[in-house]
């Protein structure tokens, strides 16, 4: 099975950088089953996995993105310093989500066919 590494680095909002690499994970759960899409949230991408996120009417919301993503089986690991540093260690988290370290994120690199940042 090919996998493919989507690291996350940009806020939730006020980039696009984690709303398109998500739309490129759902793309690809959509279209390629056969894939095992991994996530890595780190830096502030960190705010992505925080539940309960509310968005204005028609405006994008990255958790329900994330948690499309996670329904349709991909792994997401959340940099747990990265959470540490923001005071978020404690902030609910989306289900599905798992905090991580950086010994797991550099397993998950060197085992990945291909690795893709935003």
């Amino acid at each position: 099975m090919q996998k493919i590494l989507i690291i996350i680095n940009d806020p939730a909002y006020g980039t696009e950088k984690a709303y398109n690499a998500l739309r490129l994970a759902n793309q690809l759960g959509k279209e390629y089953s056969q894939v095992e899409i991994r996530i890595f949230l780190m830096a502030d991408a960190v705010t992505c996995a925080v539940a309960g996120q509310i968005t204005p009417n028609g405006y994008y919301n990255i958790e329900r993105m994330l948690r499309f993503s996670i329904g349709k089986g991909a792994k997401v690991k959340i940099c747990g310093s990265c959470l540490d540093s923001r005071g978020l260690k404690s902030a609910p988290l989306i289900d599905g989500t798992r905090i991580s370290t950086m010994p797991e994120m550099t397993e998950w690199v060197a085992d990945s066919d291909k690795v893709v940042t935003f």
